[in-house]
């Protein structure tokens, strides 16, 4: 279908504000506007976090090496959300304690500004990151935001303690300091689940074919779902955005994005304790490890051009490779590829700056807005850490075509949230109501769902009721409520992106999963 081809609504009511992409800014947007009183509705071609947005690196983070960039007002704004995101879903996320061991071997990226700097104040140094300097940047993380849970940085002697353990003698001394891990693909979901709840329309696996602009509103056109009418449009398709504009809207415009892929491998768990390292590369770049699904190690990530579509991105064997070598610069026990578990790759979508390179490539969200008719607000870029203030900033920025309340996610609970650090409490509480639970599989359900947990156990009374069980506690009962409440409709959607089971679940075991969800989701979804 042309442009010039007029599209007939078949969705009479006049939204205020239809939104294309249901990753986290999509999610985010559609949340403050249907909680301020917006007619809402949002279309995702796939599944929710079914890119971006479920590959992160899983952190509520200010970007500690984003300092070395001049980033000062992102990584301050990231900061002090850090607490309130905290807060806000004590359920799927948690403070973390990130070791980072001192080297005189490791390397500033020679593009940064601070590199550059200290060429010519300092040559002596050679790129390398000297102690006091590193603690300078720390100085600056624990006081550029608003930090009142998370306790500040630290210093220490490895030689003897746990946090030495895994690492090679040459190690001798280590800093300490905060941030948040955060269950990415369910941050997405409470957030598609609450403006659900608060009237908005979230359709999955609904393409947008074409939006067009008539006199003083948008048509859109969602494969599978007819067309809508909105008074604004709002484009937040993150990797895909760029081609949203020119092909989905058919607009020319001469704003790029850089697409960047970030891959990550997964391990066995590699040291006892509960705490994630910040490493810092030869070649000036750095990776985490990270504690992962309690039995595995993150290690990640890589930032590479990408250049094919964003859905079918993968770690490649170079980029498992140079993680690998990475990791072993560290490591007293080397790691080959036979202990590669799992990988996963995300199309990070910057914004273009023209920077030399992926890693310099800004991560400021930048929102473009076209009133060249009813408005259009492109997203571009962004990060997981802010995206609830890019959310308020997009409604900021549509505020002279709407009437709506005030913001008022800052401090309000995604669904199932509880007062912060009670997460062993409502494990309990679950168990109370549900003797048949061991602790192990109720602390589970609340790193899940939360308060929402007990929705799971509607019409229970026993172990029985929950049905089958396909292995690792994930239940039939579970899989109802995945369907009737949280959009999932396909076993990849249950197993990577709701649960994270995909990593203990056997094959036959998904398989089993498969053949129940093709049997029983249209049941479901029709009743």
């Amino acid at each position: 279908m042309t442009q010039a081809q007029k599209i007939e609504p078949e969705n009479d009511d006049l939204l205020d504000l239809f939104i294309i992409g249901g990753g986290v800014n999509g999610c985010g947007i559609a949340r403050d506007a249907a909680g301020r009183g917006l007619e809402v509705a949002l279309a995702e071609m796939g599944d929710l976090a079914q890119a971006t947005s479920s590959a992160s690196s899983k952190l509520f983070h200010g970007g500690l090496r984003y300092l070395e960039y001049g980033e000062v007002r992102l990584v301050r704004e990231a900061l002090e959300e850090r607490e309130v995101l905290l807060q806000a879903m004590p359920h799927i996320s948690f403070p973390m304690r990130f070791v980072l061991p001192l080297s005189k071997e490791m390397r500033f990226d020679a593009d940064t500004p601070i590199s550059k700097l200290l060429k010519y104040t300092m040559p002596w140094l050679k790129g390398q990151r000297p102690g006091w300097i590193i603690r300078v940047g720390l100085w600056m993380y624990d006081h550029l935001g608003k930090r009142k849970i998370l306790p500040g940085t630290t210093g220490y002697n490895l030689a003897g303690r746990p946090e030495g353990a895994p690492l090679k003698d040459m190690f001798k001394h280590a800093f300490e300091y905060s941030d948040v891990w955060v269950n990415d693909a369910r941050l997405v979901v409470l957030n598609a689940m609450d403006a659900r709840d608060l009237g908005a329309r979230i359709m999955t696996r609904a393409k947008v074919t074409s939006a067009r602009r008539e006199v003083d509103h948008w048509v859109i056109e969602v494969e599978g779902q007819g067309n809508f009418r909105a008074k604004a449009l709002v484009n937040a398709g993150g990797p895909w955005v760029a081609d949203i504009v020119t092909g989905v809207i058919g607009i020319n415009s001469s704003e790029r994005i850089r697409l960047v892929r970030g891959s990550h491998i997964v391990v066995n768990r590699l040291y006892e304790h509960d705490k994630a390292y910040f490493l810092q590369g030869s070649d000036g770049r750095i990776i985490f490890f990270l504690p992962y699904q309690r039995d595995f190690t993150m290690i990640g990530t890589t930032e590479a051009p990408h250049e094919a579509d964003p859905l079918v991105a993968e770690a490649t064997f170079e980029e498992k490779r140079y993680l690998l070598d990475f990791a072993n610069q560290y490591l007293k026990t080397p790691l080959t590829q036979a202990d590669v578990v799992h990988s996963f790759a995300g199309v990070r979508p910057l914004y273009e700056d023209g920077a030399s390179t992926a890693t310099a490539a800004t991560r400021e969200y930048v929102l473009s807005l076209d009133e060249n008719g009813p408005p259009l607000l492109n997203v571009f870029g962004g990060k997981i850490t802010t995206y609830r203030k890019l959310a308020e900033a997009a409604l900021d920025k549509l505020s002279g075509h709407f009437t709506m309340s005030h913001p008022w996610t800052k401090g309000a609970a995604l669904p199932g949230g509880f007062t912060y650090g009670r997460d062993k409490e409502q494990a309990t509480s679950l168990i109370l109501q549900f003797p048949f639970l061991s602790f192990e599989a109720a602390e589970r359900l609340v790193h899940l769902y939360g308060r929402n947990a007990a929705g799971i156990f509607e019409d229970v009374v026993g172990a029985s009721d929950m049905g089958r069980d396909f292995g690792h506690g994930l239940t039939e009962a579970e899989l109802r409520y995945l369907i009737r409440e949280e959009f999932a409709r396909e076993v990849e959607d249950v197993i990577w992106r709701r649960t994270k089971l995909g990593l203990r679940l056997t094959a036959a075991e998904i398989a089993a999963i498969d053949d129940w969800m093709r049997q029983n989701v249209p049941l479901l979804v029709e009743a």
